[in-house]
């Protein structure tokens, strides 16, 4: 656990965002939580802390000093990411995490008691049974493709709200398909600490 600490402080450190110890004490709560029940719920297909540790919380939290501090839904949350670990660290921003996977938000849900994350709200179901409520910010990594996330979750999406689209390589060719109602306002190479592989986030919102 000592190296671990050790690693998330110099990655938090890395992406310039300061945590409490609180919060620190929080995120390696939440990965030995994760590693505990990904045994019978397979919650993800890493089982190496380190790598959980970079992948999952250092992945998820790279976004930090690009969002804005409104309400966020995070959609096809899965095991929580990037949704916790947001939650996590803005914890007077109200983040809502959605999935269709009962298991997934079980977990969630247990994550949000023991860490009393008051901020979260867990949600199991689909974006379709939320068609009456909107949100300033949808993000979202679970999205093959951008056009997958813009025309199922559009129906969340405020009026002058943004997606957060958190992308691997820069999609150009998904951009280029983008639907006409829609467009990219801004992007973010992002730099995850112990991390090689390129990762990205495209802000867009209506045209």
């Amino acid at each position: 656990m000592a190296d671990l600490q050790k690693l998330l402080d110099q990655g938090l450190k890395d992406l310039g965002i300061a945590a409490t110890e609180r919060q620190t004490s929080q995120l390696l709560r939440y990965l030995e939580l994760m590693q505990k029940w990904n045994k019978a719920y397979n919650l993800t297909a890493i089982r190496d802390p380190q790598q959980m540790l970079v992948r999952h919380l250092l992945d998820s939290l790279a976004v930090v000093p690009h969002i804005a501090q409104t309400d966020l839904i995070d959609v096809g949350s899965g095991g929580g990411l990037p949704g916790i670990p947001l939650a996590i660290l803005s914890p007077q921003q109200p983040i809502t995490t959605l999935d269709s996977n009962s298991k997934k938000t079980r977990f969630q849900s247990q994550v949000k008691i023991e860490l009393g994350l008051t901020n979260l709200e867990v949600i199991h179901g689909r974006v379709e049974a939320l068609e009456n409520r909107q949100f300033s910010q949808v993000i979202s990594r679970a999205f093959a493709s951008i056009i997958d996330m813009v025309t199922l979750s559009q129906g969340l999406l405020a009026e002058k709200g943004v997606f957060l689209a958190m992308k691997g390589r820069y999609p150009d060719a998904e951009l280029a398909e983008l639907p006409l109602q829609f467009r990219l306002q801004q992007s973010y190479a992002l730099h995850i600490p112990g991390l090689e592989e390129e990762r990205h986030l495209l802000v867009l919102g209506r045209a």
